[in-house]
């Protein structure tokens, strides 16, 4: 069986790719979509390694949704609107990720909330 820990650093990473590798990348939509995807998925790659190698130590993990906010916190200061407010969400649930070895099922709730995350992007650039 695999530890909880492990089960947790390869949701995130699952959840967190799902459709950021898509989101605004649809033919015709604004350039400045296509950056923020192309952007948003190079931190999400980052922060998915980091979870992949913290896997086993739950401040690193913590620390990596840290530095991965700041990253899509800084993308979002250069756009306005309903995709600023989609960034800044996102980096909200990367910033508030805690992992709590004693209660692993909070932990998989905020990684799950990722995916209503990527949904807000695709939307504001839809």
């Amino acid at each position: 069986m695999t530890p909880p820990r492990r089960r947790i650093a390869m949701t995130i990473a699952t959840l967190s790719l799902a459709g950021l590798t898509t989101a605004c990348g649809a033919l015709g939509n604004a350039v400045d979509c296509n950056k923020v995807a192309t952007e948003v998925s190079k931190i999400m790659t980052e922060f998915n390694g980091s979870v992949t190698k913290a896997a086993t130590d739950p401040k690193a993990l913590e620390s990596a949704g840290d530095e991965a906010a700041a990253k899509v916190k800084s993308l979002a200061a250069d756009y306005d609107g309903e995709l600023a407010a989609a960034l800044n969400d996102l980096a909200s649930g990367l910033d508030g990720i805690k992992v709590d070895a004693s209660n692993p099922s909070a932990t998989m709730d905020s990684m799950q909330k990722m995916q209503g995350f990527v949904t807000k992007i695709q939307s504001a650039c839809s």
